[in-house]
Parts: C-alpha cells; sequence; structure tokens
C-alpha cells in the first residue's frame, strides 16, 4: 500500500514525477488536462517514454490520472452527454499511453433528468464510454460529497451503476473519504455497531463490497458529517480526525489500498508523513 497526492502539471506531465518526489509521494495523481476545460495537449511516443522514465527514476509505483470537472454523464443535453464520454474515454487512452493504472471519474448530477433516469443514462453513457476499449488502465468511479442531485453520494447506488455495466474495464470506486462522510458515512464508527446495528465497514460492504474499493483519497473534511458539502481538510485538523485515519490506513494496508491525498499543498508533505507514520512498521 503507497501514499501520495494530486500533483501539478504545470509545464508538461514530463514535471509531475519530479514535483511528486519532492512531496515525498510513492504514488501519485494528475489530470492530464486542463480539469476546467478546452484542448488537451497532445501526448506524443517522446513525452509518454519520457513521463515513463520520470516515473521510474523516482520510483513512483503508480500513477492516477483524474477526469476533468465538468464530466456529466446524465445531461438531458446529448452534446454534454456524449462530450462526457468521449472525454473519459480519450482520458482512458491517454493513460494508457503513459501507463497509467487508474483514471477515475465523478459521474455528473441528476437534476435534469430525476434519479432513477438519470442513473439509466449514466449506465448507457458508461457503456458507450468502454465501447471496443482495449487499453490496459481501468476505469473508476469516485463518490460525491452529496450536494445537489449530484449521483454517486450514495455507495449503493455506485454498486449498482458497476452492476449495471458489467465490464470488466470498471475495475471498481475510488472512495474519498471527506465526500462519503458529507454524505453520511461517519468514518468516526469505523468498528462499531450504529443504530442499524452495523458497523460502517459492515455498512459499505453491504451497499457495494469492500472489494470494490480500489483506491482512496485521503481527505478530512473541514465539516460534520452529513454535511452535503465538499470541503477538504489537512489531516487530524478535520472532522473525520487522527483517530479514524489510523484505522483507514490499516485497512487500506491489508487490502493493498493505495491513497492520494488532496489537501492544499502548503501541509500536504506533513499530511503524508502522518498516514505514512500510520502504517505498520
Amino acid at each position: 500500500m503507497q501514499i501520495g497526492c494530486h500533483v501539478s502539471i504545470a509545464g508538461g506531465i514530463i514535471n509531475a514525477s519530479q514535483r511528486a518526489a519532492v512531496l515525498g509521494c510513492e504514488v501519485m495523481q494528475i489530470f492530464t488536462r486542463s480539469p476546467q476545460g478546452g484542448k488537451a495537449p497532445i501526448l506524443t511516443p517522446e513525452i509518454c517514454t519520457e513521463f515513463k522514465l520520470q516515473a521510474k527514476s523516482y520510483k513512483l509505483q503508480a500513477t492516477f490520472v483524474h477526469t476533468p470537472y465538468y464530466i456529466n454523464f446524465a445531461s438531458a443535453n446529448n452534446r454534454i452527454r456524449f462530450g462526457s464520454a468521449s472525454v473519459v474515454r480519450d482520458e482512458l487512452e491517454r493513460a494508457s499511453l503513459i501507463g497509467a493504472k487508474f483514471v477515475m471519474t465523478h459521474l455528473g448530477t441528476a437534476k435534469d433528468l430525476g434519479k432513477e433516469e438519470a442513473r439509466k443514462k449514466t449506465i448507457e453513457m458508461l457503456k458507450k464510454t468502454l465501447e471496443g476499449y482495449g487499453g490496459s488502465a481501468k476505469l473508476l468511479l469516485e463518490n460525491s460529497a452529496g450536494a445537489g442531485s449530484i449521483i454517486g453520494d450514495d455507495l449503493a447506488e455506485l454498486g449498482e451503476i458497476i452492476k449495471g455495466i458489467s465490464d470488466e474495464n470498471i475495475a471498481g470506486i475510488c472512495l474519498d473519504t471527506q465526500h462519503s462522510f458529507a454524505s453520511g458515512y461517519d468514518w468516526r464508527d469505523f468498528n462499531e455497531k450504529t443504530g442499524c446495528n452495523l458497523s460502517l465497514l459492515q455498512r459499505i460492504d453491504k451497499e457495494l463490497g469492500l472489494k470494490n474499493i480500489k483506491l482512496i483519497h485521503a481527505n478530512d473534511s473541514l465539516t460534520e458529517c452529513n454535511s452535503k458539502k465538499d470541503r477538504h481538510a489537512h489531516i487530524g485538523e478535520g472532522q473525520i480526525g487522527r483517530d479514524a485515519f489510523q484505522k483507514i490506513v490499516a485497512f487500506a494496508e491489508k487490502n493493498n489500498i493505495d491513497m492520494i491525498l488532496e489537501t492544499e499543498h502548503d501541509k500536504v508533505v506533513e499530511d503524508i508523513k502522518l498516514l505514512k507514520s500510520f502504517r505498520k512498521k
């Protein structure tokens, strides 16, 4: 189990590995294009080769790619919906070129179509995304914080979507600790029975299947449990707290799940060191 963070690609993706190493990363997450929009930079064979050489020289064990923020598989607008499928497919192809392991994506919002129809459209568009795909990078669905009608705050919903697609190119989910906490999954109850007579891990296993967790975004939360707000905090400085993260790291280590921090870079080095200190010596 390896620990890292999201790293800037300013000046080109070949600069990311050195930045990651300076921060103390063992794995890293990047964008391969602007998350806000615009044309994706061309990945020439030379760039891809250099990227892989740099990652190897800095002893990075894996690279993960995050899709842009504007993805919406459930839009009522065909251009947005099919455009989202095209971009995610392109990210999978680009990730494969640079040897990345996973591409993670948010799914969008159900506000246009309603929950049931949005889920159907999401499954339909994810199938379209993966049609004929033969690359090495696998897709992960990321859970959301639950604001508005965003798809994926309910882990059971993500489980249903994965079942509905039934494609080996979807490896599972990227579980964001802050998003799940904001959606009502209280990491402080990790192994404790709650009102529904299940511990948090038992609840997640029932709704999603623990085996479907392939990557963890490790973020503490500025806001309280079930706040529906996406507000990251440094590890131990938020509502989830150090004790809960010690248990999360133990779970990740036991199941060989890498962890990526998405906290502000002013103290991300300290966050990485703290998570590493929670691993067994």
